[in-house]
């Protein structure tokens, strides 16, 4: 093709030149009729293309281009009166091409290329209205209930001397004993407390003697209540009657206060937590005690105190078959307790 200063010019002779090789080039003058020589002689020029277009020549219309431009081809020459036929074909193939594609990234077609619908908004009911209005005015019920979680569980880590509630100090004087986790007291104390010392500090007092029936029998601490099994603590931990600024305190012992004495305080106060676990930290029995060294440990220092005053040790030769007895329901009630929890793990 070849251009003009101020026009577009279509001549169709520039279709038949092939190159630079003069040989292959043809001058279809030589080929043409007089009558076609002078048609061809003035074809109707074409307006300039924009070159400034930013689409590049994909957003023109070249349909009303060529709807204007009018071609006058003599019928003796068909190949190059279908000329404008061609161009216009391919014109409209990368018009259509364009707007189909266009489409499909709009949205608009039906095509692979869609957009992501939104997601459907909830419909927000008076309830949630309400509650969101009062969060917005700083009313925050679960947030509230956490902070006091902590703030309870750091007292409790700060101070040692706290008792389980976390609200006060302990009211009897204690020691370090065997158990780290545990506040025992001295003989001493405990024949302070029966004296009635201590009387103006706390409300009640309950001494919970963890040993076997017949040992309780040969002999134990005044007053002492003889609870060996879980069932009997849970009866225990049920039979306190909550009343606000009173101190009821708890004393646990066993022969030696190693084995029982300490399992049976540790296991009340795991019920205790899940008694009260959505009051957190509100015990029933936050005050509990141990007594160092036991009831024999109690006995050699107050026998006086003890009714019968004797002592009768768990391995006891005229006890051989009570031993196992209360041992083996001992073995029996654990193994019970543990079966019951890996049900409710499976359930």
């Amino acid at each position: 093709m070849e251009y003009s200063d101020n026009s577009f010019g279509f001549n169709p002779i520039a279709l038949l030149k092939f190159g630079d090789d003069e040989e292959l080039n043809m001058d279809l003058t030589e080929i043409l009729t007089p009558r076609a020589k002078t048609s061809l002689a003035r074809p109707k020029s074409l307006p300039p293309p924009d070159m400034n277009d930013e689409d590049s020549g994909l957003g023109m219309d070249f349909d009303e281009m060529l709807e204007k431009t009018e071609f006058s081809v003599h019928d003796e020459t068909p190949c190059l009166s279908r000329t404008p036929n061609i161009l216009r074909q391919s014109y409209s193939v990368r018009r259509s091409l364009f707007e189909k594609s266009k489409r499909l990234f709009d949205g608009d077609d039906d095509g692979s290329i869609t957009k992501k619908p939104r997601r459907s908004q909830k419909p927000t009911t008076s309830s949630s209205r309400v509650l969101s209005k009062s969060l917005s005015f700083g009313d925050h019920p679960a947030e509230n209930a956490c902070h006091d979680v902590i703030s309870a569980v750091e007292r409790l880590v700060g101070e040692d001397n706290l008792t389980g509630n976390g609200e006060t100090t302990y009211s009897l004087p204690t020691i370090p004993g065997k158990h780290s986790d545990l506040k025992s007291i001295t003989p001493e104390t405990m024949s302070h407390v029966l004296a009635g010392r201590y009387d103006d500090v706390i409300s009640s007092y309950r001494i919970i003697d963890c040993r076997y029936p017949y040992e309780y029998d040969g002999g134990h601490i005044k007053n002492a209540e003889n609870l060996f099994t879980h069932d009997q603590i849970k009866d225990l931990l049920m039979s306190r009657t909550c009343t606000e600024g009173e101190r009821h305190i708890l004393i646990f012992h066993c022969e030696f206060s190693s084995e029982r004495g300490p399992k049976m305080s540790r296991f009340l106060r795991s019920k205790d937590r899940e008694l009260n676990n959505d009051r957190y930290p509100f015990l029933n029995f936050p005050e509990v005690y141990l007594l160092h060294d036991g009831y024999k440990g109690f006995y050699e220092a107050h026998k006086e105190l003890c009714q019968p005053m004797s002592y009768k040790p768990m391995l006891h030769e005229n006890h051989t078959n009570d031993l196992r007895h209360f041992r083996s329901k001992s073995k029996s009630w654990c193994a019970g307790s543990k079966k019951r929890k890996s049900q409710r793990k499976i359930l």
